[in-house]
C-alpha cells in the first residue's frame, strides 16, 4: 500500500506532551493561558456545530470548575477535555438507534457558537470532520470513556483517583496504578482472485455491509487473529496475511488494525450469531457500490477504515499478487 490512510481519527500531529502530565503547576498555567481550549463531552457525544468540534476556553461557564483531562498541544495551543455527563437535557439521546442523530442543546452555549451548537454523535459527520478536531475528539472520547468504567481499583476494589492529567488512575488503598486501555481489533480485506468478501451483522441498517472484523485475544498475533476471525465468521481458511493501515476508533476505545488476507477457497459458512449475510463482490460489483448503483450493498461510510481499504483495493493500490 502506498501513502497514508485517509481515515477519520488518523494522526493529525497532536503533541501529547506526556512530559507535562505530572506537572500540576505547568498544567494550571496552561489551562489559564489565552490559547488554551477545552472539548466538552456529554455521555460520549462531543459539543459540535455542524461538522466542527467546538473548543471552549477552559474558563467558559460550561466547563469551568470541572475536572480537565490534558490532551496535549495542537499547533502549540494546550488542549483539554471536560465531561458533563451529569447534566440532564430536555432532549434525550436516542439509545435505540444504530446511529443517534439527536442533538442536545445546553443553555450555556449561545448563538455565538452557532445556531446548531449542541452535543452530537461523531458518526453523523464522520467523513466531514477536520483532521485535527477529529484526533482531539477521539482522544477525549476514549479517555473519558475509560474513566467512566474504571472508577474502582481492579486489585482491591477501592475507589481510584484520576492522576497524571487523566492518563492514570491511582488507588489510595493498595497503591495500584491503572492506565487507559486500547482494545486491538483486526479488520480484514479478504480477497480471492477478482473478489472481495463483505458481510453484515444482525440489526444493521438495510444495505449496510462492511469488512469482517473482530477483537484480538490474549496471546494472539495479528495474523492469527485474522485467520481465526475469518474461519469463525465465514468458515474460510486464510493463507497469507499482511498489515495495511490502522484507525483509532473511540467506540469506546478500539484500534482498528487493517489487514489483507488471501482466502484459500470460495465456499462460505456463516456463523449466524455474528453474521447475517456474506457476499463475494467482484471489482465490477464494488465499482457499482461506490457509485451508489449496486442493487444490494450501499456505499461505505466515509471516514471509516473499511471503506478506505475497499477503495484502495478497487483502485489497484492493494494488490493480490504480493
Amino acid at each position: 500500500m502506498h501513502g497514508d490512510p485517509t481515515v477519520t481519527f488518523g494522526a493529525a500531529g497532536l503533541d501529547r506532551a506526556a512530559d507535562l502530565r505530572a506537572d500540576d503547576t505547568a498544567l494550571r498555567d496552561l489551562a489559564g493561558s489565552a490559547a488554551a481550549r477545552c472539548l466538552a463531552l456529554w455521555r460520549g457525544k462531543l459539543l459540535m456545530s455542524g461538522a466542527h468540534v467546538l473548543r471552549l476556553p477552559p474558563a467558559h461557564p460550561l466547563v469551568a470548575d470541572r475536572a480537565l483531562l490534558f490532551l496535549g498541544r495542537s499547533c502549540g495551543a494546550p488542549q483539554f477535555a471536560a465531561d458533563l455527563s451529569d447534566w440532564e437535557p430536555e432532549e434525550m439521546a436516542d439509545g435505540s438507534a444504530f446511529v443517534d442523530h439527536t442533538v442536545q442543546h445546553h443553555p450555556l452555549i449561545g448563538p455565538d457558537w452557532g445556531d446548531a451548537a449542541g452535543f452530537a454523535e461523531l458518526r453523523t459527520v464522520l467523513g466531514d470532520l477536520d483532521p485535527v478536531e477529529a484526533e482531539l475528539a477521539a482522544t477525549a472520547k476514549a479517555l473519558w470513556a475509560w474513566h467512566q468504567t474504571h472508577g474502582f481499583c481492579a486489585r482491591c476494589g477501592a475507589e481510584s483517583r484520576i492522576a497524571k492529567a487523566g492518563w492514570q488512575r491511582d488507588c489510595p488503598r493498595c497503591g495500584a496504578q491503572h492506565f487507559p486501555r486500547t482494545d486491538p481489533v483486526v479488520i480484514m480485506l479478504i480477497t480471492r482472485a477478482n473478489k472481495v468478501l463483505v458481510g453484515r451483522s444482525p440489526g444493521w441498517p438495510e444495505g449496510m455491509y462492511s469488512l469482517l472484523a473482530g477483537f484480538m485475544e490474549p496471546g494472539e498475533t495479528v495474523e492469527a487473529a485474522v485467520r481465526r476471525e475469518v474461519r469463525e465468521e465465514a468458515g474460510l481458511a486464510v493463507g497469507r496475511v499482511r498489515y495495511l493501515a490502522s484507525q483509532p476508533w473511540p467506540y469506546p476505545s478500539s484500534l482498528m488494525i487493517g489487514c489483507a488476507g488471501e482466502a484459500l477457497a470460495d465456499e462460505l459458512s456463516i456463523d449466524p450469531t455474528e453474521i447475517e449475510a456474506l457476499l463475494w463482490l467482484t471489482r465490477e460489483d464494488l465499482a457499482d457500490v461506490f457509485a451508489g448503483t449496486h442493487s444490494v450493498v450501499k456505499q461505505p461510510r466515509r471516514g471509516a477504515i473499511a471503506g478506505y481499504l475497499l477503495h484502495e483495493w478497487l483502485s489497484g493500490r492493494v494488490r493480490n499478487d504480493w
